[in-house]
């Protein structure tokens, strides 16, 4: 689109990138793919850090690691999974740092674009939740885990025509999409917001009779920025705990 001696990217270019290398193919490496690595990078460098400054009175990268940890462990497992979930700590604070870093750089210039407004991540981190409880599901109680969820006891058995149905859907299939869409649209909402206000900005600063409005819409970005940054650790904090919360149900299926 063009406005005046403005020119703006159509709206395709909010969510698709060309390829660096390998266009057309599964391995076509984008912005996404580099957002991804950055992600996986830096999750990895805080704890080899803290591992290797290890001190009696942490500071820095090490207290950092430690607070995450003890987060995770107090807020997303002892809730989520109780009894028995220290084993998935490590899983699930990669889960979370993973998918942090994948929406912060929605608001870190150059790259001002959320890996997770792309549906393929979101799919990806639902997918491995969902064979993950799953699986926990099935290595404690066998397929008495999936008989149990299908078929509740306690049910009088003609209302099983009706509740098994409604336990499969909503256990085994609506978990993992919930997830992923949860995750998906809050971040692509909060990217286009971003970009209108962004386009705004410049749009009223080009044309000076409406110049006037411009700190408005200034203000507006800079506060829909912030809220960006919450949003983004409230989603990954959500997406971690609700995983959590569905091991734990794999785990103590009785309660």
């Amino acid at each position: 689109m063009i406005l005046g001696a403005l020119v703006f990217p159509p709206i395709g270019n909010v969510v698709e990138w060309p390829a660096a290398f390998g266009d057309g193919t599964f391995w076509a490496f984008n912005k996404i793919s580099m957002i991804n690595l950055i992600a996986v990078a830096v999750t990895c460098g805080i704890f080899l850090v803290a591992r290797s400054r290890s001190e009696m009175v942490p500071r820095g990268t090490q207290n950092l690691a430690e607070v995450s940890v003890d987060f995770i462990r107090t807020q997303v497992i002892a809730p989520g999974i109780g009894h028995g979930g220290e084993k998935y700590l490590p899983m699930l604070l990669s889960m979370f740092f993973f998918i942090f870093f994948g929406n912060i750089t929605g608001i870190i210039p150059p790259i001002l674009m959320p890996a997770n407004a792309r549906m393929a991540n979101p799919l990806i981190l639902a997918l491995l939740a969902w064979i993950w409880f799953i699986g926990v599901g099935l290595k404690h109680h066998g397929i008495h885990y999936i008989t149990g969820a299908l078929f509740p006891p306690g049910v009088p058995k003609p209302l099983y025509l009706l509740v098994t149905p409604i336990e499969f859907v909503s256990t085994f299939l609506v978990r993992p999409f919930s997830l992923a869409v949860r995750l998906f649209a809050n971040l692509l909402a909060g990217h286009i917001l971003l970009i209108t206000f962004g386009v705004l900005c410049i749009t009223l600063w080009s044309l000076s009779f409406l110049v006037a409005a411009l700190p408005l819409s200034l203000f507006m970005l800079i506060a829909l920025t912030g809220f960006e940054v919450l949003v983004a650790f409230l989603q990954a904090y959500i997406f971690t705990i609700l995983t959590a919360v569905y091991i734990g149900g794999a785990l103590h299926p009785e309660h």
